[in-house]
């Protein structure tokens, strides 16, 4: 196995659907209960010890507004928490996110969660607690001279909930977004383009999928000029971009096709990065690490769709024969572009692996790319950016951020954002040499890649990482957009079929 794959599984998931007792609790390493917003006598006598827990917490939140009750229930930890107000997804979220902080804190081996209420909120409660356990317990990589105390993924419990959880996909969905963060944290000097590679290949072997790696002289058959003028720069010629495939039974067309940005460390090529700016581009990968976690959870859930996965895998690196400002190179669809700004490099790589990606006809592309500061500066690290060019499915688009409480809002496409790209020596520019925008004009340009039959999807992923949690998950890489495409290809698949239409 590759030393670079994480060795640590998600969460061991069971169900319990009977009442929960003093006796059942004692079972547990620690318990973690999430409140509804205005608990009722009801919901706190059936809870075990519920009288005591209902004192405790009138007396904290009249003390202390928005805590966590700390307590312990036959010698058990017990922590609990409501969310404020008229509860979001992503508010529910934050809450478990919050009390999963204590499983974290002190491992435990058998954990239970306990969503109070009813209905689908309390589901929702329940499955986001198991979400933020799989996020919180698991260890992001470390190269110590000497090894931290590994902890095995816990045994999670869902107590008490009269609905029955979709644990497989909740399973799922935390290897997924654990596998994402685990690839975005990694350091340059061990996510090579070749190590890359290889554990792709060790993933794609596994699950079946097939795959084709485009080095150099493959891309240049095929006129791949935009990314190559991105790779030209690099001390090692193992650039390259990576498509793989999964197909279910009796499908052979692509429904749909995952496209990423690689760039595995990202130094702004000649227009050189600030020390700041360049500190933590070991990250700008983390675009094609969403498109492989999507692609991971897809086939371990056995959707029964068809799908490409692109990841452009390159550096941007400063040197001799790196490319330059008023450069002029063709991409794979034969668009000309001139060069503005060397550290506009990630919509050139996506460029062309949008062109190639075109040529299959797949039913639709959805893009990841951490692109812009813009979209950064637009919406903070809480919210990504969305663009597309079919109008009517921004509404969808929203509606599965919301769902999925990943959340992500739409921008503009109107044609007349191509003034600031026009050219007078290529079919356009890369990008404005003035700075307004530069998330919508980017959209604009990586539209041109794409052919007009094809339904288009950007991700501006201004929340890859955060320093502070974002949601169910802790400090850091976020592996956001995971759940986010598994809600719009599940739970949106009707309205997402009609707005692509």
């Amino acid at each position: 196995m590759s030393a670079l794959l994480p060795t640590q599984g998600p969460p061991r998931l069971s169900q319990t659907s009977g009442g929960i007792n003093a006796r059942s609790v004692g079972e547990l390493d620690r318990l973690l209960i999430a409140l509804p917003r205005a608990a009722t006598d009801a919901t706190w006598k059936k809870l075990p010890d519920g009288a005591r827990l209902q004192r405790l917490w009138k007396r904290q939140s009249a003390a202390q507004s928005g805590s966590l009750l700390r307590t312990e229930i036959a010698g058990t930890p017990v922590t609990l928490g409501a969310a404020p107000g008229e509860s979001t997804r992503y508010d529910l979220l934050r809450l478990a996110g919050d009390l999963a902080t204590e499983v974290a804190a002190s491992p435990a081996r058998r954990v239970g969660v306990l969503a109070t209420g009813d209905g689908t909120a309390a589901g929702d409660a329940a499955a986001s607690l198991v979400l933020a356990i799989g996020a919180a317990t698991f260890r992001l990589p470390e190269f110590r001279s000497k090894a931290a105390t590994q902890h095995s993924a816990p045994q999670v419990r869902v107590l008490g909930l009269r609905q029955k959880l979709d644990l497989a996909r909740l399973a799922a969905e935390i290897e997924a977004i654990n596998l994402v963060r685990w690839l975005t944290a990694l350091p340059p000097n061990k996510l090579t383009a070749g190590a890359y590679r290889e554990l792709v290949t060790e993933l794609a072997e596994h699950h079946d999928w097939n795959q084709r790696f485009l080095d150099t002289a493959a891309l240049r058959r095929l006129g791949a000029g935009a990314f190559l003028a991105v790779a030209q720069g690099n001390a090692d010629d193992d650039a390259g971009i990576l498509h793989l495939s999964w197909r279910p039974a009796g499908r052979r067309k692509p429904d749909l096709a995952l496209v990423g940005k690689g760039i595995i460390f990202d130094t702004g090529g000649t227009n050189l990065k600030p020390f700041r700016a360049m500190l933590d581009m070991h990250q700008d990968m983390a675009g094609s690490a969403v498109a492989l976690g999507v692609l991971l959870a897809a086939t371990r859930l056995k959707l029964p769709v068809a799908i490409d996965c692109w990841l452009a895998i390159t550096e941007n690196r400063i040197g001799p024969t790196a490319y330059k400002p008023r450069d002029v190179v063709s991409a794979a669809n034969g668009t000309t572009i001139e060069v503005i700004h060397t550290d506009a490099e990630g919509r050139m790589a996506l460029a062309d692996a949008l062109a190639l990606a075109s040529r299959e006809k797949p039913g639709m592309i959805v893009d990841y790319a951490t692109l812009t500061g813009q979209c950064i500066n637009a919406l903070t690290e809480r919210y990504s950016g969305v663009f597309t060019n079919r109008a009517a499915l921004n509404d969808v688009l929203v509606a599965a951020g919301r769902a999925s409480g990943e959340r992500v809002w739409p921008f503009p496409m109107d044609s007349d954002y191509d003034d600031e790209l026009k050219s007078t020596v290529a079919d356009v520019v890369q990008c404005s040499s003035e700075n307004e925008g530069d998330h919508i004009l980017a959209a604009r340009f990586l539209q041109r890649f794409v052919a007009r039959e094809i339904p288009w999807v950007h991700v501006d992923l201004a929340s890859a990482a955060r320093k502070k949690p974002l949601g169910q998950v802790p400090a850091g890489p976020s592996g956001f957009g995971v759940r986010f495409t598994l809600n719009l290809l599940i739970e949106q698949a009707a309205g997402l079929e009609r707005a692509r239409r």
